[in-house]
């Protein structure tokens, strides 16, 4: 099988390399220099669609609707976009070896690419119940979900499945996004997760009573405390039931498991310097061997505004530090610097007729205001959360698009407070101010 040789090549073709494309062919790129490895069949697209319009029941997202880069409004990059650019999208190739010393890699297949400058852009990989022994996890209809064929299988058996029962296992993410798009699809749903609330790494007890008590009033089971243990399967090896650790047993058609994510650097293991489960790079997203740079959920990466290493799993950053680390390559070929990264932390979601924006850091102590009502009708509340006297971290439910720039303003600015009752009482407004 004949070698390839490219100039650049980014291994992955998740969000970050196809915004890393974009910026490739913005700062000027020669036809054949640049290559995209992906052991999916697609060009990149925005992930975040899978698990809430592609599965929607009427009018779902489909390609070449979401490919990026529209999630952040700009081009959308059809396969035919890459040829015009001269870029080679190399799909269906998965890499099994990399040995970073000879600046080679390895396909499944055998094929072999040789690259000068390598951006790693490989993402998460999702955690699987089979990983833990889990009894019966393997059988039909438990679905994982991270990529188009996931939610193309799971959409076709949400179809047959009319009226079923769905169980939820995980109240993150996937959880609450899930959870919601299948009641849309008419199924009744049980999410089930061993946390004390939904999304514990970033909603306090009283943001998550907002949203626990609006999916309960939507018809959303919600089983806290406990979690599943093992899968009953009927004659045709489809699940059948959900045992919990509690003991309890839940009647299951479909079950979705969205328990969180590994880094995917297996392939880099002993080659590249590692930190806090990724691999470490400075603020250009360089790794410790030269002219290998990691990006997006791999990456563990100087967070200049609060003076720490950290690691981000989160479409914004994945797309944000693509772009950095292609004006950090194209900058040191022309013997120039460019800004340092200085990423201010960013997450939403939307479910329902819900959708919420996050900035900053969430440590400190929090303070509530609005309402956070799962009955009202206006459902629109937020929290900060205060360190050292200053705002550092901001929450909003239902926010206009200028509510959340001055949240993000404030959670940059980190202003301080002199009175902890004028956040209760001003609420947004504080941000609005700054």
């Amino acid at each position: 099988m004949a070698e390839k040789h490219f100039k650049y090549v980014i291994v992955g073709g998740g969000v970050s390399a196809g915004y890393a494309a974009k910026e490739f062919a913005a700062q000027g790129l020669n036809a054949g220099e640049l290559a995209i490895i992906s052991k999916e069949a697609v060009a990149p697209y925005e992930r975040p669609a899978l698990s809430k319009a592609y599965l929607f029941p009427e009018s779902p997202a489909r390609l070449p609707g979401f490919h990026v880069c529209v999630g952040s409004g700009g081009e959308r990059q059809l396969p035919e976009w890459y040829t015009q650019k001269g870029i080679e999208l190399i799909l269906n190739t998965e890499i099994v070896k990399a040995d970073l010393a000879s600046k080679t890699l390895t396909s499944a297949a055998g094929a072999t690419f040789k690259y000068d400058v390598l951006l790693i852009a490989t993402g998460s990989a999702v955690i699987r119940l089979t990983d833990f022994g889990v009894q019966g996890a393997d059988a039909k209809n438990i679905f994982y979900l991270r990529e188009v064929d996931d939610a193309d299988k799971l959409y076709e058996v949400i179809k047959s499945k009319t009226n079923g029962k769905a169980v939820i296992v995980g109240g993150g993410y996937i959880g609450l996004e899930l959870s919601a798009v299948l009641k849309m699809n008419n199924m009744d749903v049980t999410m089930v997760y061993p946390e004390p609330w939904c999304m514990p790494r970033l909603f306090t007890a009283e943001i998550a009573n907002f949203y626990e008590g609006y999916y309960t009033k939507k018809g959303v089971n919600i089983i806290k405390g406990t979690v599943a243990v093992g899968f009953d399967s009927d004659a045709n090896g489809e699940v059948k039931t959900v045992k919990l650790k509690d003991g309890r047993v839940l009647d299951a058609d479909i079950v979705v498991v969205g328990v969180g994510g590994r880094p995917l650097t297996a392939l880099f293991k002993g080659q590249v310097e590692e930190e806090k489960g990724g691999l470490k790079t400075d603020t250009f997203f360089k790794t410790s061997v030269p002219n290998v740079y990691a990006v997006g959920d791999v990456a563990t990466f100087p967070m200049k505004l609060y003076n720490e290493m950290r690691r981000v799993e989160h479409v914004d950053h994945a797309r944000k530090s693509a772009e950095q680390a292609v004006k950090a390559i194209k900058a040191a070929e022309e013997g120039k610097t460019t800004a340092e990264y200085d990423y201010l932390p960013y997450f939403y979601s939307r479910s329902f007729d819900l959708s919420w924006q996050f900035y900053g850091d969430n440590v400190g102590e929090t303070v509530l205001f609005g309402d956070n009502d799962p009955a009202s009708t206006t459902h629109k509340f937020g929290t900060y959360w205060i360190k050292d006297g200053k705002v550092i971290g901001a929450f909003f439910e239902s926010g206009t698009p200028e509510e959340n720039k001055a949240l993000a303003k404030v959670a940059r600015a980190q202003p301080l407070v002199e009175n902890v009752d004028q956040l209760t009482t001003e609420g947004i407004m504080f941000a609005c101010k700054i």
